[in-house]
């Protein structure tokens, strides 16, 4: 069965919700206060989670949740990225959730589905399925090690914590974090804020182990994946747009400056780059959502590819709006940010191009 990459009329209602609520509720100048200390976007949060039940879609019904697919994760991710809204969507909604509900939790699959708690995953933020080194280990029934920069944990209410044991297996465990030392980290992207989480003696709840907790790490870190690129498109599509806009109004030597032929080149390879993002983004979210056996190959594409095209996106947003582009006041320097801290998130290019080549066979 082939892919399908158009919208349905769901997909487009729910991208209608999301973006009237983000359009209301945040501005470029809520997500800066990220970078001055001071912000809380908790009330933020509780509205998507909560009132639009995003939190819920990645979760069966039977546990509480929407039972929707990652098509529709793809969606709200697009509308995420296209406003660099600071919220744990990713980290949370997608990632831990699908970690839960692969280790079959139904508990605290049910907690995350009604927004009673947020969760993490306890691993680096470059983690992938193929890069991941076990640094907490178990002690009896406490769990002892360090785990760096870990996405969204200063806010999480709960830890998934991926534990070495004896032999070389894994257990997943669920951790307070405030069983947790918790060290913030200075990022580049300060909408999507690291912490170092220090283990010593922490207690927990084993959810699960061996073979099934190796397959909810490895099925939540290649979903975020995954999923990472429709962030990635809506950022990139957001560039485009918004500089696309500008040069058509701002005039130099008496013309707009989009009328000048270097302008529409750049421009127009631009528009090329991302509709490409498209195609690319939408595959892997329908091969994740119907369980395709080309999923591995569509998730190291779509990152090896919007990854690229949304720091490049980002890049020209900035150099093309001139100098108002490189001043503070103006939000282009928090989409390249974002796009920066994206491209070496869940996967480098370089790992999921290396990784693209031995899943086609192109070994060199």
């Amino acid at each position: 069965m082939s892919a399908d990459l158009l919208y349905s009329d769901v997909e487009q209602s729910l991208r209608e919700s999301v973006r009237n609520l983000l359009g209301s509720r945040l501005t470029p100048a809520d997500v800066m206060t990220g970078y001055d200390g001071v912000a809380d976007h908790s009330a933020l949060w509780k509205a998507l989670a909560g009132d639009l039940g995003l939190a819920a879609l990645l979760i069966p019904e039977e546990f509480g949740g929407a039972g929707a697919s990652s098509r529709e994760a793809a969606v709200v991710l697009e509308e995420l990225g296209r406003t660099v809204a600071p919220v744990p969507y990713l980290s949370s909604a997608v990632i831990a959730t699908i970690a839960v509900v692969v280790a079959g939790n139904e508990s605290l699959a049910t907690e995350l589905a009604d927004d009673t708690k947020t969760a993490a995953l306890a691993v680096p933020l470059s983690a992938t399925g193929a890069n991941l080194e076990l640094s907490v280990s178990l002690d009896g029934e406490v769990l002892s090690g360090r785990v760096t920069s870990v996405a969204d944990a200063s806010t999480a209410d709960v830890l998934i914590v991926p534990v070495l044991v004896a032999g070389g297996g894994m257990e997943l465990w669920a951790v307070d974090r405030a069983a947790a030392t918790v060290d913030a980290v200075v990022s580049l992207d300060m909408t999507r804020p690291l912490a170092d989480l220090t283990f010593d003696g922490a207690s927990g709840v084993k959810l699960a182990s061996g073979d099934t907790a190796a397959k909810a790490v490895a099925k939540a870190l290649q979903t975020g994946a995954g999923l990472l690129a429709s962030g990635q498109l809506g950022l990139a599509q957001w560039c485009l747009d918004t500089t696309l806009a500008y040069v058509k109004e701002r005039h130099q030597f008496g013309r707009a400056i989009g009328s000048y032929q270097a302008i529409k080149h750049r421009l127009a390879d631009l528009w090329l780059e991302v509709g490409s993002a498209s195609s690319a983004a939408r595959y892997a979210a329908d091969c994740l959502a119907t369980g395709s056996e080309d999923t591995a190959v569509a998730v190291s594409l779509a990152q090896a590819y919007c990854s690229d095209v949304a720091v490049h996106a980002a890049e020209e947003a900035i150099q093309l709006h001139g100098g108002i582009g490189m001043t503070w006041e103006h939000p282009a320097h928090l989409y390249l940010k974002r796009a920066k801290a994206d491209q070496i998130a869940l996967g480098t290019p370089d790992h999921h191009r290396s990784r693209l080549a031995e899943l086609v066979d192109l070994r060199p």
